[in-house]
């Protein structure tokens, strides 16, 4: 029977598994899952760990669309790239100041269809702002309660699950769109 810490390493990818491997990026080379393993905080390095890694991805597929895609959705009932880039912004500010118990910086507001420019450098300062605060979590905290959505209160587990698959979903969103755009996301180009 796995325990908790254990599934939550599994999800976040402390345990290897095939889908991980596929997740291989072009990032700088970092420490491995495995190498976190006999770490004191294997859970809480793997969050790191995979916030460098997604966030590289990130960052990477949404640089790869032309400004004049930041518009593009596939359907009417889907995000346009740029809603996509505003929403990751928001999104890092307010997870990893919760999952880091720290202020979130104060950003101007932008949106969906604000300049790619802009939006490319909060969302690079999103993924700086979320390495410091997730710099200091470690294991012992995962079953403390912190905010959550609605007024709710969750355990840091929980939320570390919902910023790590808010990150993968969006991900491969942008995948997506960048093939039905004839273009090649971050994790399918040659090393």
């Amino acid at each position: 029977m796995k325990t908790p810490a254990l599934a939550l390493a599994v999800a976040l990818g402390v345990v290897p598994t095939m889908a991980a491997a596929q997740m291989a990026t072009n990032a700088p080379a970092r420490p491995t899952a495995m190498s976190s393993a006999a770490s004191a905080n294997p859970v809480s390095d793997a969050l790191r760990m995979t916030e460098q890694r997604i966030g590289h991805n990130l960052v990477g597929a949404l640089d790869a669309f032309p400004a004049d895609k930041y518009g593009y959705k596939p359907t009417d009932a889907q995000m346009t790239v740029g809603a996509i880039a505003a929403h990751l912004i928001e999104g890092n500010d307010m997870l990893c100041s919760t999952l880091g118990g720290t202020t979130a910086p104060h950003r101007p507001a932008l949106t969906a269809t604000s300049p790619k420019d802009q939006l490319m450098a909060q969302l690079r300062e999103s993924f700086q702002y979320c390495e410091t605060a997730l710099a200091g979590v470690t294991d012992a905290q995962m079953g403390d309660q912190v905010p959550s959505f609605g007024g709710r209160q969750a355990s840091r587990a929980s939320m570390v699950m919902i910023t790590v698959g808010d990150w993968y979903d969006h991900y491969s969103q942008l995948a997506n769109y960048l093939r039905l755009n004839n273009l090649l996301p971050p994790t399918a180009q040659r090393r």
